[in-house]
This record gives structure tokens, C-alpha cells and sequence, in this order.
């Protein structure tokens, strides 16, 4: 049964780590407990006393609730309803949610609070297999309208894991801790500690949420649907790290960040503690590295292909079909299911979705004459291996600047500095490549409207660093009043002032 209005496809996993202790929101969570809730769940067990006790649950779930229809109303939250998907005592549990929440949420929507799209489940690897889905009824609804307390009054548990570990079907699984994972986990708590206590935002930005196309990343474990809003600041800046397949030395890398969602022209307008940013990455970063496995060094665009003719397309579009053939050929275990994600990574309409095999293969042959050392691997399932190099180099990048206190913002294989620290940036990004690949690889700066490979000289980059501290400057004077009230909001809470940007050295 699905409540009516509900897409279930419009959504993100429970997060079952908020918490609050302001006394409104206790207030709204004894009263939903009291009028609907006590008659039907006793909160008085036989054996031994729940880790969590089950009115404290329900204040997970009412959290969570509330922060997903503050973000968009439309949204639902997906939820196991199998008990045997509640275990108090595992490490992604840290406030220790029983099997009790599935009777709770089960009440809740006999008392009409929820809306529901129960779910479903088609055979193994079945598209259509999802979670029950649920979200805040128009009368809960209407009570979060009403409610005395904000979104920055509610944090979360201590404790919760940053180190994730995920098996073949990418579902989280246990593990013990060896030393590399308490050393993990100590790296990245200082890097969160830093990047909470930083102020990072789009000044341009009146409400703190952008809407972006279906087409760019997902969290980790999210859905799709056609069109998602992301809510930019302090609650959306917590970073994992995911390691796959059961083991260590495959993925690693992190996420978490609002600015690892939205595409490369937002990313270019945030600032860090005011002060302008500029984004630097790697270029071609996996085939890069292939490159020094072969005791070579990639100096040239690798997927500049000639001397072809598919569909009429100009060299351009050419280019971007042949670096997205073989980023996927890296990343497939064979050739078919490779050429099959190719076209299924396109929209209807684009030449790519239309590609035939035979119109594949002559793209990759293209390629291979021009950078022959590939060949020995693609359709070799190696895409998560290099993600785990490339992990290591952020590792070292986030160690390094978190160590001096300085906020470096990571997009698997891009870095977000303020200007002031470019430079520093560039030297680190030489140095951490080439203690992973035994090689510095090449690495760039993304200014618009520049092509992937083509060199900017240090006159362009002073430039642009100028250009950019002076449109700050200038927007400061006009500065939109929602990012002047989250600025003072984080300084009341952190207790940092953030001093304006007063275009010294301009």
C-alpha cells in the first residue's frame, strides 16, 4: 500500500544519528508518544533494560523526520521494516535503534502521522527492489510548523563510525579494528573537527539550498529521482570513509561533504572562512596512474582521438564519449557489460546512448593508438584499485592541511583551498602523488570556461586568484542577508569570528 502523493523513489536512507536534547523538542516527542503511542508500545520490558530506551528512539526517528521535511517536504526517508535489520549492538548504531523502531514506525502511521509506500522487492539485483519508504503526514507536518526549536538545534550521537566497511552488495558490514583503522579514524575526526569549526558557504546563496540535475553523484547510499536539493552549511559537512568488497585495500575513498553534490560552477563561488576558494585536481588521474604502474608519465590529453568519423561529431563531443569509454572500461570486470554501462550512463537523446558495439570499438581503438600502455588494463575490474591509491593521496593532502589547521575540501580527485593557500596546495598535491604512484602527476586549476589539459600558466593563475579576492571584495559590500545571518549564526555557535575579507594584497 502507498499513501497517496508519495514517490518513493524520491528519497534518502534513515539516518539514525541525530539527536537533541532541547526541551521543546522533548516536549513534541512525549506528546506524539503519549497521544499515540503508549497504549500500544509499553516501555516496560521483560530481560535485561534496551540500550536505548524506546520513547528516546522515537526522538531519533521524529529528528530525522523533521530535517528531511525541512530540506524538502516531498522527501521520504527509506527504512528497513525486517527486525533482523536492527542490531543495537553494531558500530553504524551508535545510539544503539532496536527492532522496537519498526512497531513504532507501524503506529505511527495507523495514528496518520506518516505517510508510507511500503516496500517491495522483485528477485535479487531486481531495479525495482527498495526499502519501505516514509515521511512526516500533513497533520505532523503541521506540527513541525508550530515547533519552538531549529535545525541548529539538533546535532548528533557521539560516537558515530566515519570508517565503513561494505561487502559485495555495498551493504555495510562489521569488522574488527586493527591499527590502520583506529589510525583512520583518529586522521579523519580531527579532519571533521576542523571542517565543523570552518565556515563554509556560497555567499551569492539567499536560502542555503541548490536543486541539481539527477546526473551528478549521489551519496553513498542514496536514490535517484529527477531533480535533488541539496542544503549547503554546517549540517551536511561530515565526512566517511568506505572501503569495499569485505576487504582494506579496495575503494577507500571519502564522502559525505554538501560540496562533493553539486556540479564544478557552484563549487567555483564557495568561500571558506570568507575568503575565495580556487579548485585544483589531478588530470586524467586513473589513467595517470596507469601510466606511472608502466614507468611512464601522461603528458598529453589521453583521449584527444583523430582520424575518426562516428555520427558526425565534431572532436569535442568525440573527446568526452572517449574519456567516459574509458573511465567505464577501467571499471568493468568485461567488455559487454562495459560497453552496455556506457550507453545506460547517457539521457535519452545523447549520441552516446545511440552508440552501436561496432561504433565502440573503433572510439577504443582510437584511444589505444594513442596511449597503448592502456590496453593491458581495461575490462580488468581495476577502477576500484586505483580508487584506493587515489584515496591515499587525499588522505595525505587532508592529513597535511588539517595538521596546520587550514580547511582543504576533497572531490575524490579535485581539493577546494581558500587562495592564500594555492600554492601550498599545488606542492602538496606533486608530493602525495608521488609517495602513492612514485610519480607527481600532472594537476591543474579549474577556472571557467577552461578544457581539461590545457595549461594555465602562473600569470593566468595569479590573475584569476586577484579576479577572484576582488569579486568578494565587491560582493561584501552587497552581501545577500541569508549568508550575513548564517555567518553570525555559526559564530554564535562555534564562538570563531570570521573576520570580512578586506581586500589586502589586491
Amino acid at each position: 500500500m502507498t499513501d497517496h502523493n508519495i514517490n518513493p523513489w524520491h528519497s534518502r536512507p534513515i539516518d539514525v544519528h541525530k539527536w537533541s536534547d532541547h526541551p521543546e523538542v522533548k516536549g513534541l516527542v512525549d506528546r506524539i508518544w503519549e497521544g499515540f503511542l503508549g497504549e500500544v508500545i509499553s516501555e516496560k520490558t521483560r530481560g535485561p533494560k534496551p540500550k536505548m530506551a524506546f520513547r528516546k528512539q522515537l526522538r531519533v526517528l521524529i529528528l530525522d523526520l523533521y530535517v528531511a521535511w525541512l530540506d524538502d517536504p516531498e522527501l521520504c526517508i527509506g527504512v528497513s521494516m525486517s527486525v533482523n535489520s536492527w542490531d543495537t549492538n553494531s558500530r553504524y548504531n551508535a545510539l544503539h535503534i532496536s527492532k522496537k523502531i519498526v512497531p513504532i514506525i507501524k503506529a505511527l502511521h495507523e495514528a496518520g502521522l506518516l505517510d508510507l509506500a511500503r516496500g517491495s522487492y522483485g528477485g535479487a539485483g531486481a531495479r525495482a527492489n527498495r526499502t519501505t519508504r516514509i515521511r512526516a503526514s500533513a497533520k505532523l507536518q503541521a506540527w513541525f510548523a508550530q515547533a519552538k526549536f531549529e535545525r541548529d538545534d539538533i546535532g548528533r550521537a557521539e560516537g558515530e563510525e566515519i570508517i565503513i566497511l561494505k561487502n559485495d552488495n555495498k551493504k555495510q558490514i562489521e569488522y574488527t579494528d586493527t591499527p590502520d583503522t583506529y589510525r583512520w579514524r583518529e586522521e579523519l575526526a580531527a579532519y571533521n573537527e576542523l571542517i565543523a569549526n570552518s565556515f563554509i558557504d556560497i555567499p551569492s546563496l539567499e536560502e542555503p539550498v541548490l536543486e541539481i540535475r539527477a546526473d551528478l553523484p549521489v551519496a553513498p547510499s542514496g536514490d535517484g529521482d529527477d531533480m535533488r536539493r541539496i542544503r549547503i552549511g554546517d549540517h551536511n559537512k561530515r565526512t566517511r570513509r568506505i572501503f569495499s568488497r569485505s576487504v582494506w585495500d579496495m575503494h577507500g575513498r571519502f564522502y559525505g561533504g554538501w560540496w562533493q553534490q553539486i556540479d564544478s560552477g557552484w563549487r567555483s563561488k564557495i568561500t571558506i572562512n570568507n575568503e575565495p576558494t580556487i579548485e585544483a585536481d589531478y588530470e586524467g588521474l586513473h589513467v595517470a596512474m596507469i601510466y606511472a604502474q608502466e614507468g611512464l608519465a601522461l603528458d598529453q590529453d589521453p583521449y584527444l582521438v583523430e582520424g575518426i568519423n562516428i555520427k558526425g561529431l565534431p572532436p569535442k563531443a568525440l573527446r568526452m564519449l572517449a574519456k567516459r569509454l574509458v573511465l567505464t572500461a577501467i571499471n568493468a570486470k568485461e567488455k559487454s557489460s562495459a560497453y552496455k554501462a556506457f550507453r545506460q550512463s547517457f539521457p535519452s537523446g545523447n549520441a552516446g546512448k545511440e552508440m552501436s558495439n561496432d561504433e565502440l570499438e573503433v572510439l577504443l581503438g582510437a584511444v589505444l593508438s594513442r596511449n597503448p600502455c592502456l590496453e593491458a588494463h581495461l575490462f580488468s575490474d581495476q577502477g576500484i584499485q586505483l580508487m584506493r591509491k587515489d584515496s591515499e593521496i587525499t588522505s595525505l593532502i587532508h592529513n597535511h592541511f588539517t595538521q596546520k589547521g587550514v580547511p582543504v575540501l576533497s572531490v575524490h580527485d579535485s581539493y577546494i583551498v581558500d587562495c592564500r593557500h594555492v600554492g601550498e596546495l599545488r606542492q602538496v598535491m606533486l608530493y602525495a602523488s608521488e609517495e602513492v604512484t612514485g610519480r607527481p602527476l600532472r594537476m591543474s586549476y579549474n577556472f571557467p570556461g577552461r578544457e581539461e589539459f590545457e595549461d594555465v600558466n602562473e600569470g593566468a593563475l595569479q590573475k584569476h586568484v586577484h579576479d577572484l579576492r576582488w569579486a568578494v571584495y565587491e560582493s561584501e559590500q552587497n552581501a545577500c542577508a541569508g549568508y550575513v545571518q548564517r555567518l553570525l549564526k555559526f559564530q554564535e555557535r562555534t564562538g570563531r569570528i570570521i573576520s570580512p575579507y578586506e581586500g589586502n594584497s589586491l
